[in-house]
């Protein structure tokens, strides 16, 4: 059984697997005094990801929250809540068929500076079905031969928004009516295959199937080769957690240390959901 943590008084956390992942409770988000935050904050760096149930958050709650742990990341390609550009939609509509997220990936690793983390906020949920699904890329980094790290460090990967948003792009189909503004696709960059995270200094595979590209100075057999062990492996069981959605429930993930997964298995049911992201840095080589 996993043991509660206590960052600060009242605030209970506890953990959902050994590799990622914590329920918290015992708080409003509302309501959040510094050392809250500072709990929040150090819970995130140790956890990837956190889990809040029962929360009444207007948009604006939500808002304020987000900008207690950083800078808002205005997304250029989903579209926004009505009067909340900071507030990306993530919806399905009932007699839709193809959701958004559907794939393993991290968010925001084709830019520069890739997103630190997202708050994702359940508005309405499907009675079954619509989990999300979070693998931990320190545990998968961790559970790697030391001759294989060493031979992942040193190198860099191409990460790129073009196949995903742009004209003609895979990741619009069927979403061309909540992804928008393809012209914007174009942004290509370079990180380490292997980072320290900014905050922790923990080792983290940075590579994820959504936006990954190839690996820098290699031909396209070769980076698809490592890509895709890569891929298996980071996947694996053992390095995930699934989180059940209910209305009232929040994500916050970090975008450096995690990949997540949407499941698409509620057909017939809308899921609708509030999703801010959070600006981030340059990433270091491990």
């Amino acid at each position: 059984m996993n043991r509660a943590e206590f960052y600060t008084p009242g605030m209970e956390i506890t953990p959902t697997s050994s590799a990622l992942g914590a329920e918290v409770s015992g708080i409003d988000l509302r309501s959040l005094t510094d050392a809250d935050v500072d709990a929040i904050i150090d819970a995130w760096g140790d956890h990837g990801v956190l889990f809040f149930r029962d929360q009444d958050l207007s948009p604006e709650d939500q808002i304020a929250f987000a900008e207690r742990i950083g800078s808002i990341n205005v997304n250029r390609f989903f579209s926004a809540v009505d009067g909340h550009p900071q507030i990306a939609e993530v919806l399905k509509e009932a007699d839709q068929a193809q959701n958004i997220g559907g794939g393993w990936h991290t968010d925001h690793s084709y830019d520069t500076e890739p997103a630190q983390g997202s708050v994702l906020y359940g508005r309405e949920i499907p009675p079954v079905g619509g989990d999300t699904l979070f693998a931990g890329m320190g545990a998968a980094y961790d559970a790697l031969s030391d001759g294989f790290k060493e031979m992942l460090n040193g190198l860099h990967a191409v990460h790129s928004s073009r196949h995903v948003f742009g004209d003609g792009a895979r990741g619009r189909e069927g979403v061309t009516d909540r992804i928008g503004n393809p012209d914007a696709a174009t942004q290509d960059s370079i990180h380490p295959v292997v980072i320290a995270h900014p905050h922790t200094g923990r080792s983290l595979l940075y590579v994820n199937p959504g936006f990954t590209t190839g690996i820098v100075g290699w031909n396209a057999r070769e980076s698809a080769a490592l890509l895709d062990f890569l891929y298996s492996h980071a996947s694996r069981p053992e390095f995930q957690t699934r989180f059940r959605w209910t209305e009232g429930a929040l994500a916050m993930w970090d975008n450096r240390s995690t990949w997540h997964f949407a499941l698409n298995d509620y057909h017939g049911h809308r899921r609708y959901l509030h999703r801010i992201t959070i600006e981030g840095c340059a990433l270091q080589a491990a």
